[in-house]
């Protein structure tokens, strides 16, 4: 579907008057992201660690879960982290598994769902076995917040329950011992946005920082303070993984995540990175890493794992010290990454099929395969999201029932709108944005299909629910320098709430056009503006056999087109270049 272009306008004279000091293209990408006064500019620009991110002890219930924590560990009752299966899930767990081991828990271990077996957060037949196996303290990670009655079945067997997580709240909440979430009702702490790692992250601090109180070091004979630190590495991959908002806190802890992650002490994570070809054979990295690497490299490799296999093969290569271990299990998690990369193709064209044969006109779509994967099939939804610009449900047969998983767009909340219909699931959760959920059977679909879309028209009937896209500005291509991408470098890490400025240059005159990739589904193009100099475009998927306006197709030498791009830097055998990557592209 076509998106509408909007050009964002001029910050009012008053803005730049009030901040003489920034340049007006920062100034304007600040406004424009809703950054406004000193403080938050001055977070935005130079966050400090000792001063942006905040104290644990801000949560309501963090005293209570520390004192809970520390009980078990001197009584050595065994400690079960219960995460999930994504990267967000596993990083979570990496986390929490490995600092109380380094604080002196020695029976403590995490127990990961499979997503077709235990499905996603708490399951009371996992809560009743690890109650059988002595656990009597659970921690979730990632999960934990919608589990109301798997947590009053651990409450019956004698198991406490310390949740953290950051997933949407639901109705009634879980009578767990203490809750570590940002936006359950009354909660002080300031920060709304965190991911899960990061919000178990805080526990964590909370328990270090209790622990120094009367210990030099920790058991295991680390400084506390260093031993925080090196576990950012985790909180930035889950962060950019999870796609929350890389604003405030977050945005603070994944700026010295990546820091820490460039020098990662963890071996699993060096073998990973070797094995994605990121990382040289003397252990220097290639180039450095970003979030850009996080998002298309290390995070898909990760949720690889639960997607076909088990996500305990990339929890286990991220606490792992063994090297040889760390070795097959990284090449292991690389070839899941394949067999998903090529299962994906394979889905998303069936589900381009039954899109075109009967749903182009449909505000949500549905698409289903017998065969597909369930891990997978939040992909699918994604890919269909992205090229229909529509809300997208994709789903799977598994066992005599259905699961899915959704994706949104703005304007519509579909999370909020499937608490509103809970009588179709046996299991839901998620995000405003993206959620996953089972269907008791195969019959509930239609009923299912029927109340969502009563839900879509009943949310967003006075809502403009055409797509648009936001550009920062529209320039020339000869403004596009350096020194621009210096000044948009400060910007950086780029995610959500926080995406890479993009720009519009307009009545560009095409050179050439050509395929890129082994199978052509990326385009170059070369272009001349308003001077004879030629500048090269890359743009990726535009020219798939799947999309209806094949922009290989569609363009040629001599045409006119408005291209919306952002600005990188392209490095190949030692050389910088800058790079306009196509956002969106029309005929003049």
């Amino acid at each position: 579907m076509e998106r509408i272009w909007n050009v964002l306008p001029e910050p009012p004279v008053s803005f730049y008057e009030e901040h003489p000091a920034l340049p007006k293209v920062v100034a304007r990408l600040l406004y424009h992201r809703n950054l406004r006064s000193k403080d938050a500019i001055d977070e935005f620009l130079h966050p400090e660690y000792a001063k942006h991110v905040h104290d644990p002890f801000l949560y309501n219930d963090m005293k209570k879960a520390v004192a809970r924590v520390f009980a078990a560990i001197e009584k050595q009752e065994k400690i079960t982290v219960y995460g999930d299966y994504d990267a967000d899930g596993v990083s979570s767990a990496t986390v929490l598994v490995s600092s109380l081991r380094a604080l002196g828990a020695t029976n403590v271990d995490a127990f990961l769902p499979h997503r077709e077996t235990d499905g996603y957060g708490l399951n009371s037949r996992c809560v009743d076995l690890l109650a059988d196996e002595g656990t009597t303290l659970i921690i979730t990670c990632d999960c934990g917040v919608s589990n109301r009655d798997e947590v009053a079945r651990a409450n019956e067997r004698g198991v406490d329950v310390i949740i953290t997580d950051h997933h949407a709240i639901p109705e009634v909440l879980p009578e767990a011992y203490a809750i570590i979430h940002p936006k359950v009702p009354g909660e002080t702490y300031p920060d709304k946005g965190l991911c899960g790692a990061a919000v178990a992250f805080k526990l964590v601090q909370g328990l270090l920082h209790t622990h120094k109180a009367s210990h030099e070091l920790l058991a295991n004979g680390e400084k506390h303070e260093a031993w925080e630190k090196w576990l950012l590495d985790m909180v930035a991959i889950a962060s950019v993984a999870d796609m929350v908002p890389l604003l405030g806190e977050s945005r603070t802890l994944t700026k010295y995540g990546l820091i820490v992650l460039n020098k990662t002490k963890r071996i699993g994570l060096q073998k990973l990175l070797l094995e994605a070809r990121i990382r040289n054979d003397d252990g220097t990295n290639k180039k450095e890493l970003t979030a850009e690497t996080i998002g298309f490299q290390i995070a898909p490799r990760i949720n690889a794992a639960g997607r076909l296999n088990h996500a305990n093969v990339a929890y286990n290569l991220m606490v792992t010290d063994n090297g040889i271990e760390a070795t097959n299990l990284a090449f292991e998690l690389d070839k899941n990454n394949k067999d998903r990369q090529k299962l994906t193709k394979t889905y998303v064209e069936e589900a381009i099929a039954q899109v075109v044969a009967d749903q182009k006109d449909n505000p949500v779509l549905f698409v289903i395969g017998r065969d597909w994967s369930p891990g997978v099939v939040g992909l699918v939804a994604s890919r269909l999201k992205e090229q229909y610009q529509k809300p997208t449900i994709a789903m799977a047969y598994h066992d005599g029932t259905l699961m899915g998983s959704g994706r949104s767009i703005e304007g519509f909340n579909m999370i909020a709108s499937m608490q509103e219909i809970p009588e179709h699931f046996t299991k839901f959760g998620g995000h405003p944005m993206a959620c996953g959920f089972t269907l008791a059977s195969e019959d509930s679909l239609d009923g299912f299909r029927t109340a969502l879309l009563a839900k879509y028209d009943e949310k967003t009937k006075d809502v403009d629910m055409r797509p648009r896209l936001d550009i920062d500005a529209e320039i020339t291509l000869e403004e596009v320098n350096w020194d621009l991408f210096e000044v948009l470098s400060k910007f950086a890490p780029f995610g959500k709430d926080n995406p890479k400025p993009k720009y519009l240059a307009k009545g560009l005159t095409i050179s050439q056009v050509d395929h890129l990739g082994k199978d052509g589904r990326h385009i170059k193009i070369l272009a001349t503006h308003t001077t004879p100099k030629i500048k090269k475009f890359v743009g990726w998927n535009f020219c798939s056999e799947t999309r209806e306006d094949n922009w290989c197709k569609l363009l040629q030498a001599g045409d006119t087109i408005d291209v919306v791009f952002d600005i990188g830097v392209n490095e190949w055998n030692g050389r910088r270049d800058l790079q306009m990557t196509i956002v969106d592209i029309k005929k003049a």
